[in-house]
C-alpha cells in the first residue's frame, strides 16, 4: 500500500533552516537544546524576579510577622483559591518569625510588684477600714500622713477619689497597705484615684477591674494638672485599660513624677475601642518609669494598636528603663503590640504641651536597659521624637526597633535586637555596636540574637555567646541590679541569673 505524500505543515516540521531535510536524531537535538534555553531562562527570569523580591523585602525593612496580617487583609473578600493560598504564605511567614513557646514564661523576680518590696511606713499612719473612712482620710490628709488600708475587700463604686490637698517635697502625702496582697480595691468604675495636688504617694495596692463592659473600667491612678512629684509603687493592677493615665488639667501638667516597681496585666482581650495602655503619659515631663512588668495589653478589636507603655504629647526627658514587657505572656490574639514607644500613636495638636508647635511628640526622650518580648510588632517605636535614646534594651521575639518621621532622630546603641532596625519616613538613627541581624534571614528563620541565649522560648536567658561589648554604660544598673563594668555587654543585662 502507497504512504500518503506528507502535508505542508509536515514537510516544514522536517526541514532545517536551509531548507533541508532534518535527521531524527538532529531534530531531537535542536529540540533538546530549545528546550534546554527555555529552562534557563525560566530560572534567570525566576532569578531575576526573586531577586527583585529580595531587594524588594529588604529595602522595605518589615519583618515576616508584619507582612503576614497585611497579606490577610489584602487578601479578604477574594476568592476562595486566593484566600487559602495566601493563608499558607502567612503560616509559613509567622512560623518562620515567632518564637515557638508551648507555656507562659516566669518573669524575673526582680521586676515588677512583690510582698517583698513593701517597705514600711514613715509618717502619722491613719488606719482606714472602708471606702467612706478613705474618703474621709484623703479629704482632710495634712503632709506626712500615712492613709494605710486595712487587709481585706475594698469593694469600690461611686464617684473617684479626688486628691487636691497638696503634701510637700519632705513631707509626701501617702496612701498604702501594709503590704501587697493584704488590700485589694474591687472596681467598676472608670476612676479609682485622681490625683491632682502635688507630693502624693501610692504603694502597695491591688486594684481589680471588674467591669462587666471593658469600655467603664480606665484607670487605677489619674494624674493631672498640679500632681507634680508622684509616686506610685508596688502596686498590681488588673483590668483597666489605661491603668496609669498621666496628662494636663488646663495648662498645667504633672511633672516630675516616679512609676516604679509595679505589675500591669490583664487576664482577657479588651473589648472596647478605647485606648489599651498600661502606662499613658501625655504632655508630662521628667518622669521616671522603671521596674514595671507589664503583660497582656490585648483587645479583641484588631484595627488598632496597643503600647505596654508610651510617653507622648511634647513632653521632654521622660525616661523608660529597666522594665519587663511581656505583650502576649499568658494571652494571645491577633492585632498589634508594640512594647514602648515615645510618641506612641501621635496626640492632637490642641493635647500637646505646646499646642503643636514644635511638631514633636517627645524630646530627650530615654528608653534603656528594657527586656522587650513576644511582641507582634514592634518592641520599641520613635514616633516623631527628636534625640532620642535606645539603648542596651533585650529585644526577642519582636519586629525590632522602629524610628519614624522626620521629627525622629535617635542614637541607637548596644541593643540586641531579635528583629529589624529601620528608619521609616525620613527618621534619622544613628547605629553603634547593636546585635542584630539581617531582615531577609527572618524569612529564612535566621534569628541570630536568640542563638546568643540558652533557651529564650521558656526565658533561659543565660549565654550560650556573649554579645559585644560596646562599652556605653559602664557605672549603671542594668535590669538585674548589676552595675555594668568598663566594657558592658549589649543588651539589658550583664548576667540573667541576678535577675531570679
Amino acid at each position: 500500500m502507497r504512504r500518503p505524500e506528507p502535508t505542508r505543515r509536515s514537510v516544514t516540521r522536517m526541514l532545517d533552516e536551509h531548507g533541508q531535510p532534518v535527521e531524527p536524531r538532529r531534530r531531537r537535538s535542536i529540540l533538546f537544546r530549545l528546550f534546554r534555553a527555555m529552562i534557563f531562562l525560566g530560572l534567570f527570569a525566576g532569578l531575576i524576579a526573586g531577586g527583585g523580591v529580595l531587594w524588594f523585602l529588604d529595602d522595605q525593612g518589615r519583618t515576616p510577622r508584619e507582612w503576614a496580617p497585611y497579606l490577610d487583609r489584602r487578601a479578604e473578600g477574594h476568592r476562595a483559591s486566593i484566600t487559602e493560598g495566601t493563608a499558607l504564605v502567612t503560616s509559613y511567614l509567622v512560623a518562620a518569625d515567632r518564637l515557638p513557646r508551648s507555656q507562659p514564661v516566669t518573669p524575673p523576680a526582680r521586676i515588677g510588684a512583690s510582698p517583698d518590696r513593701s517597705g514600711s511606713a514613715a509618717g502619722r499612719v491613719r488606719q482606714v477600714v472602708s471606702q467612706a473612712d478613705l474618703r474621709a482620710a484623703v479629704a482632710n490628709a495634712q503632709p506626712g500622713d500615712v492613709i494605710q488600708l486595712a487587709p481585706g475587700r475594698f469593694p469600690f463604686n461611686g464617684r473617684q477619689i479626688g486628691i487636691d490637698r497638696p503634701g510637700t517635697q519632705a513631707q509626701p502625702i501617702t496612701i498604702r497597705a501594709a503590704r501587697l496582697g493584704d488590700t485589694i480595691i474591687e472596681t467598676d468604675q472608670v476612676a479609682v484615684f485622681k490625683l491632682a495636688a502635688p507630693f502624693w504617694r501610692i504603694e502597695n495596692l491591688i486594684v481589680r477591674g471588674v467591669c462587666a463592659e471593658h469600655t467603664y473600667c480606665e484607670h487605677a491612678f489619674h494624674v493631672v494638672g498640679d500632681a507634680r512629684g508622684t509616686v506610685i509603687r508596688n502596686n498590681r493592677v488588673e483590668d483597666m485599660n489605661a491603668a496609669i493615665k498621666i496628662n494636663a488639667e488646663g495648662t498645667r501638667y504633672p511633672d516630675d513624677g516616679i512609676v516604679d516597681g509595679n505589675t500591669f496585666v490583664m487576664t482577657a482581650p479588651r473589648d472596647t475601642r478605647n485606648p489599651i495602655t498600661p502606662i499613658d503619659l501625655v504632655g508630662a515631663s521628667n518622669w521616671r518609669i522603671s521596674a514595671n512588668f507589664i503583660a497582656d495589653f490585648i483587645r479583641v478589636d484588631t484595627d488598632r494598636a496597643t503600647y505596654g507603655a508610651f510617653v507622648k504629647g511634647a513632653g521632654e526627658n521622660n525616661i523608660l528603663e529597666r522594665n519587663v514587657v511581656f505583650c502576649e505572656w499568658k494571652l494571645r490574639g491577633a492585632g498589634q503590640r508594640v512594647g514602648l514607644s515615645l510618641g506612641g500613636g501621635g496626640t492632637g495638636r490642641e493635647l500637646t504641651r505646646d499646642q503643636g508647635r514644635s511638631g514633636v511628640e517627645q524630646t530627650g526622650g530615654v528608653i534603656r536597659d528594657n527586656l522587650i518580648a513576644f511582641c507582634s510588632d514592634v518592641g520599641i517605636y520613635v514616633n516623631r521624637s527628636a534625640r532620642s535614646v535606645i539603648e542596651h534594651n533585650t529585644l526577642l521575639d519582636t519586629a525590632g526597633i522602629d524610628v519614624r518621621f522626620p521629627e525622629s532622630s535617635a542614637d541607637v546603641t548596644a541593643n540586641i535586637v531579635d528583629g529589624a532596625i529601620r528608619s521609616r519616613e525620613g527618621g534619622l538613627l544613628r547605629l553603634h555596636g547593636n546585635e542584630v541581624g539581617p531582615v531577609l534571614g527572618l524569612f529564612l528563620g535566621h534569628h541570630p540574637a536568640r542563638g546568643l541565649f540558652t533557651d529564650p522560648g521558656r526565658l533561659d536567658l543565660t549565654w550560650r555567646e556573649k554579645p559585644t561589648t560596646p562599652g556605653v554604660a559602664a557605672g549603671r544598673v542594668d535590669l538585674c541590679g548589676t552595675v555594668r563594668p568598663g566594657q558592658p555587654l549589649a543588651g539589658a543585662f550583664e548576667d540573667f541569673a541576678r535577675c531570679k
